[in-house]
């Protein structure tokens, strides 16, 4: 090894290299490694089924049983998509289970974002009392408009505007063709521009 060679073993992964070698490591048990795992992605996952729940209550149950997943299935993670679209595909399925299982309760509990702490609705950060409150009222008067939405363009737009995922990564969280993304991204956006737009009006009127 020549001067200043730094040996391999020493040089530090980044991007796919680091995610396998995360990956690896759960794999072998290790629970440290699991642990940083679990930090790096519950925030993303909470903050998913929170909008695409309306309940903070069960965004937190739907995390906890997303990362059960995580842990039961990262075996089969085959690493043809990223680590993060993966479990992104793991969330958005379980916030499905929990629709069905309302429905077939019968139970409407999407409540709007009253009941989605700030870190999910994006308010807070600092601001003044005045400001906060605006954004406060602002944030709920979104989410209030997302909630009317179907769950699939709901889905596509939390995915695409909120999470910042491009196309492709929406494409394969979802496991639907690209074009069928662009296609509900197109009549979400529209269908939000409408809601919101009744939103001011009855602000306006009240």
């Amino acid at each position: 090894m020549g001067a200043g060679e730094i040996p391999l073993e020493a040089q530090a992964l980044t991007g796919a290299g680091q995610e396998r070698a995360l990956v690896d490591s759960c794999r072998a048990g290790d629970p440290v490694a699991f642990a940083r795992l679990v930090r790096l992605h519950e925030g993303m996952v909470f903050n998913l089924s929170a909008r695409l729940l309306g309940d903070a209550e069960e965004a937190r149950d739907v995390a906890q049983e997303v990362f059960l997943q995580v842990y039961r299935q990262l075996g089969r993670f085959e690493g043809r998509s990223s680590l993060k679209t993966w479990i992104y595909r793991i969330a958005v399925n379980q916030c499905h289970n929990r629709r069905r299982f309302w429905h077939r309760r019968r139970r409407d509990r999407e409540e709007g974002l009253e009941a989605v702490p700030a870190e999910a609705a994006g308010a807070g950060g600092g601001s003044s009392p005045y400001e906060e409150a605006r954004l406060g009222e602002r944030a709920r008067r979104v989410q209030a408009a997302l909630l009317q939405l179907s769950f699939e363009h709901r889905l596509v737009l939390v995915l695409r505007e909120v999470e910042g995922l491009t196309c492709e990564e929406v494409a394969a969280a979802l496991g639907v063709p690209e074009g069928t993304v662009k296609s509900r991204l197109s009549r979400a956006r529209e269908a939000m521009r409408l809601r919101l737009l009744g939103l001011v009006e009855e602000g306006g009127a009240s």
